[in-house]
């Protein structure tokens, strides 16, 4: 702690930051346009943050990429289905770059700049993405992380086509989850598991239950990490930045291997007088089923032999198996061919972990840099990586993305110092953002509105002020825009706008008032005087809370500190400017006009990261230069952002001007 000169009071040490920084956004798939979720969720925090790194450590010190992820079944059946409805014989590559386009349309009218949104599959990035696949993969292979394993893959005799991904629906076997859809190999909430796991599963393309035949695929040896994980998670546990939902989303995966068998069914695995080895079984009489304990993978898979062969039914526990980087699939990255193995793809989601290292590449070669410089953004310990995903994401960003990691820097991690010594990305990840209070998903019986959609009834300034204030760190929250909600009255007042009207309303009325007082008594004029202490305490206080809450990424309490500071100089200015011309004092009016004019000008640099297209718009119109959105300067008078003090006046502006813009449609009805 450091100790406050004026007040001799202990004062919280203010956050420090990297010298240079990586932000990635989850990527969207290649089969879709942006819809709220994919904005609110996880790009506008992604680009809040990202902005205010720049203003706080330099522009050009950020790095913000994403890109459309080209590959994986979901895209395969969504093209089938495609040209089955349509009757276009389009080629996949069209269907998904037309899909890319206007997805980096969308990302532009709600503010988002990324410096590079590329693609998995196509242009410069593309071909950059499967370089840097090959060589990982060469990596890997060869440090001796990666083992060819038989495993099992549905086939459907109907269609007489293995089937991939989400080709095969059923249910997950993980006790307890509550997934609306699981396929192959992965459930919608993430979990992993075998294909001979899934429970009543049925393909998609016949509507017939597929048989398992044998293949052989290329596996990183994810279970080998469970220690070196579990030491990870006591070190973030310390660190009390990283959220809840990321550590209770990865320990849940860092348990011994286990099988859940109901009272029920145990009864029938006692009376055939069953015996499993390496197990310890747990039989508490308050729970509806016994717990089979393992030592390891194998022992688990020798149990559920003799279960399987006894007609026993159980559920697996959630753990840490070995996480597959390849398929079969036709429309995906070549993987490198070795021992026999020859025509597979790469897995889709190994491949879109490292697809932002492809991105970062890309853009440092369109500046004129070395590809190699990404280590330097990645790698480095000047540097930090900031990933913005959804919770669903959490077990391959945070356990499978973070073990290879290790496994490329060939780090035991065999102590908690030794892992201090990598520089694990910081994982973001966001809870839901449900729709009318239900989960909706493009693939789902819910519907959600499309992020282009809501443009029609908000600007982008109402939404990201609104999708910031939510608070999905914490827990998942519904998104209610009256004009799509039925069970809202005409009268009612838009939850929406909640948080925008602080800007349209209170702000706009702050800072037009500031422009009509300087143009009535002062020729349009900023006053050239110092700023009262208190006007200063008062801003020096919000924005070290602000520069705090968004060292944490809590986006939430940064809108709660807006609200609270643009509130407190509403005050300000009612209160003395009242005083003033009741006294007719102009010397007061001119104090306090300076006095809001600096709080104006400290509040622009905190919005510039939330509304940058308004804050840039106050800024031409109050004549000052672009060192207004650095932090070097944030506590400094007005005039360090003018080019002439002695000349300096602001734009004159008409009656009823608006800074801060609500949409028109909200003006429909009113005079």
């Amino acid at each position: 702690m450091g100790r406050n000169k004026n007040n001799n009071k202990f004062t919280k040490p203010r956050p420090e930051f990297p010298k240079k920084a990586i932000i990635t956004g989850g990527m969207p798939y290649g089969n879709k346009s942006l819809h709220f979720g994919h904005i609110g969720g996880v790009f506008v925090h992604a680009d809040t943050y990202s902005r205010f790194l720049k203003d706080r450590i330099g522009e050009e010190n950020v790095i913000f990429v994403s890109g459309t992820d080209c590959y994986g079944s979901p895209i395969l059946a969504s093209h089938k289905k495609y040209i089955d409805e349509t009757g276009e014989n389009i080629d996949i590559a069209d269907y998904v770059f037309k899909f890319y386009e206007d997805q980096k349309e969308t990302l532009l009218s709600y503010d988002v700049d990324l410096n590079l949104y590329g693609t998995s599959a196509f242009g410069r990035s593309g071909e950059i993405h499967k370089d840097v696949s090959n060589k990982l993969f060469e990596t890997l292979y060869e440090k001796g992380h990666l083992t060819k394993r038989s495993t099992l893959q549905f086939y459907d005799t109907k269609e007489n086509v293995y089937l991939n991904g989400r080709q095969v629906v059923g249910k997950c076997p993980f006790e307890g989850c509550k997934s609306e859809n699981a396929y192959a190999d992965e459930c919608s909430l993430g979990h992993q598991y075998m294909p001979s796991e899934l429970i009543d599963p049925i393909s998609t393309l016949s509507g017939e239950k597929p048989e398992l035949k044998e293949v052989y695929n290329w596996y990183f040896d994810l279970e080998n990490y469970t220690e070196q994980m579990s030491k990870k998670m006591e070190l973030n546990n310390r660190d009390r930045v990283t959220r809840k939902i990321i550590i209770n989303g990865i320990n849940e995966f860092l348990k011994k291997p286990m099988i859940y068998v109901t009272k029920k069914e145990y009864e029938k695995f006692n009376k055939a007088e069953l015996k499993v080895n390496s197990c310890t079984i747990i039989d508490e009489e308050k729970k509806p089923s016994v717990t089979f304990e393992f030592e390891d993978l194998d022992a688990r898979d020798k149990a559920r032999e003799v279960l399987d062969a006894n007609t026993i039914r159980y559920r697996t526990g959630k753990t840490l198996v070995p996480f597959r980087l390849s398929g079969n699939s036709h429309w995906g990255i070549p993987v490198p061919k070795h021992e026999g193995l020859e025509e597979l793809t790469f897995w889709v989601w190994p491949e879109s972990l490292w697809a932002p290292i492809s991105f970062t590449q890309a853009y440092l070669e369109s500046i004129g840099k070395e590809k190699d410089e990404w280590k330097d953004y990645w790698l480095s310990k000047d540097s930090k990586v900031y990933q913005f995903i959804g919770e669903d994401n959490i077990y391959f960003y945070g356990i499978a993305e973070m073990a290879m990691l290790m496994a490329y820097l060939d780090h035991k991690g065999d102590s908690n110092e030794a892992l201090t010594e990598i520089n694990f990305p910081h994982l973001v990840a966001n809870c839901h953002l449900l729709f009318l209070n239900l989960k909706a998903s493009s693939s789902g019986a819910i519907k959600p509105p499309m992020a282009s959609e809501l443009l029609e009834h908000y600007t982008k300034d109402q939404l990201r002020m609104h999708f910031l204030s939510l608070g999905l760190n914490k827990k998942s929250v519904s998104f209610d825009p009256k004009p799509y909600n039925p069970d809202v009255e005409s009268g009612e007042k838009d939850v929406v706008l909640k948080d925008g009207n602080l800007l349209t309303n209170v702000f706009n009325r702050i800072v037009r008032s500031c422009f009509y007082t300087s143009q009535k008594y002062f020729d349009s004029r900023v006053p050239n005087m110092d700023v009262s202490e208190n006007i200063k305490e008062t801003v020096r206080k919000y924005i070290l809370q602000y520069e705090d809450m968004m060292a944490k990424q809590e986006f939430h309490r940064v809108i709660y500190t807006l609200d609270s500071m643009i509130r407190d100089l509403s005050k300000y200015w009612a209160r003395e400017m009242k005083i003033a011309d009741t006294n007719e004092d102009n010397n007061h009016r001119e104090q306090v006009l300076a006095d809001m004019i600096y709080g104006v000008k400290c509040t622009l640099t905190l919005l510039h990261p939330i509304t940058p297209s308004s804050a840039k718009f106050v800024q031409e119109y109050m004549n000052l230069n672009d060192s207004l959105w650095s932090w070097d300067v944030i506590f400094d008078p007005i005039q360090v952002h003018m080019d002439n003090v002695d000349e300096h006046k602001l734009v004159f502006i008409e009656p009823k001007f608006d800074f801060f813009k609500k949409h028109e449609s909200q003006f429909i009805g009113l005079e």
